[in-house]
């Protein structure tokens, strides 16, 4: 199962693109990666990086990154041994941490605001 976005920039922080991204699942064969209509031709990959990230919760997964001339694509990805195996295209591994995007923190803030006000309400 992944989290994938074709947006521009870079995707290693929490952001709306995210939130928005297509769900699904990422199928890995010998000569592309298919994800929903998505087809990418390992031919036609440029780069790739697959960071090892920790969630807020301290959820250990990855983020793959595969560049084309046309497109970067995002994949958010769930902690698995076959990520740490070889894989049928060429690769780098990484570490990382996941930023926050200003849609995250004030997403983030007024969730707390909320909270905070449902407790007042409760509990006065």
């Amino acid at each position: 199962m992944t989290k994938a976005t074709a947006a521009e920039g870079d995707q290693m922080r929490y952001s709306a693109n995210w939130a928005l991204s297509r769900r699904g699942l990422l199928k890995v064969y010998d000569d592309r990666l298919v994800c929903g209509d998505w087809t990418i031709p390992y031919t036609e990959m440029t780069n790739s990086v697959l960071t090892s990230i920790r969630s807020t919760l301290f959820i250990p997964g990855y983020v793959l990154r595969v560049d084309t001339e046309d497109k970067t694509y995002h994949f958010g990805l769930n902690w698995g041994r076959f990520w740490k195996s070889d894989l049928p295209f060429t690769i780098s591994r990484e570490r990382g941490s996941l930023g926050y995007s200003k849609f995250s923190i004030i997403a983030r803030a007024i969730l707390v605001a909320c909270l905070v006000y449902w407790l007042w309400q409760k509990f006065s």
